[in-house]
């Protein structure tokens, strides 16, 4: 059932919206920069859940692979950058060497997993992949979120449905409503005119209204229609920690970035 409900809430919908979640994703975040930067030189890393790929250049001292289990998405990758290593990928089933990076990063991927046996599952398996003493930064959406838009916070449920509201490409009609005509006043009595424009005013301004709210509401029909929902797991505070070290890591750091929770985990040396 976990599986059925990722590949509905998933792993479709980001083929569906891959292009438009695309132009989306282009500023690499400083914290994730910041970890990228401190590799050694030469270091050889795997990023994974790498959308369209934004991280894969920051250092360019640094070989980085990338993969993503939606087809959609790294076909974007490669659209960006033709020299982008990448490859459709399960992060539950990646087909590198066990033990062969030295570190890996997944930004924003985690939280997808429907359960919580997965996500730790595939923590420890993106560990797999790192030689002892190598380093992974995982992100993930945080429960806390009570000063952004979205206005997630303690106490909320933390399984949910999130809606990506796909752009409506058709073109948008031009035409508008006929406001009421402007009044004869050629015969009316001077003192009479200015009763006569503000009743028109009120007229005018009533006909906008009602057009302002028929174009709410076509909005609103629309944003529905093209809503694409997308489970996540919201990580309350310390949980992410405790995901990393049930999957057998060594938490190094762990933070707060731009409405996620973020930890450095590394693979124990014996």
């Amino acid at each position: 059932m976990a599986e059925l409900k990722e590949e509905e809430y998933v792993h479709k919908v980001y083929n569906e919206i891959a292009g438009h979640f695309s132009e989306t994703r282009y500023k690499p975040w400083p914290i994730v920069t910041e970890f990228l930067k401190s590799r050694q030189i030469g270091s050889i890393g795997i990023d994974v859940g790498c959308g369209n790929g934004k991280y894969l250049n920051v250092n360019p001292e640094i070989f980085l692979i990338g993969s993503d289990r939606s087809s959609g998405l790294i076909q974007c990758a490669r659209e960006i950058d033709e020299r982008h290593n990448v490859l459709v990928a399960d992060g539950m089933r990646l087909p590198h060497r066990d033990g062969s990076f030295d570190f890996a990063i997944s930004i924003a991927v985690v939280h997808h997993w429907t359960t919580r046996e997965r996500r730790i599952a595939a923590i420890a398996h993106i560990l797999s992949k790192l030689r002892p003493g190598g380093e992974a930064l995982i992100y993930c959406w945080a429960l806390e979120q009570g000063n952004s838009r979205r206005g997630y916070r303690e106490g909320m449920q933390q399984d949910v449905l999130v809606p990506w509201v796909l752009q409506d490409k058709t073109k948008k009609s031009s035409s508008h409503t006929r406001q009421p005509e402007k009044p004869d006043l050629t015969n009316v009595p001077v003192q009479e005119r200015a009763r006569y424009i503000a009743n028109w005013r009120k007229q005018v301004e009533l006909k906008r209204t009602e057009e302002r709210e028929e174009a709410r509401k076509r909005q609103q029909e629309q944003e529905k229609n093209n809503a694409k929902y997308r489970f996540y797991h919201l990580y309350r505070e310390g949980e992410l920690e405790e995901d990393c070290t049930s999957a057998g890591g060594i938490v190094v750091t762990q933070g707060y970035e731009k409405d996620n929770w973020y930890v450095v985990v590394r693979k124990p040396t014996i």
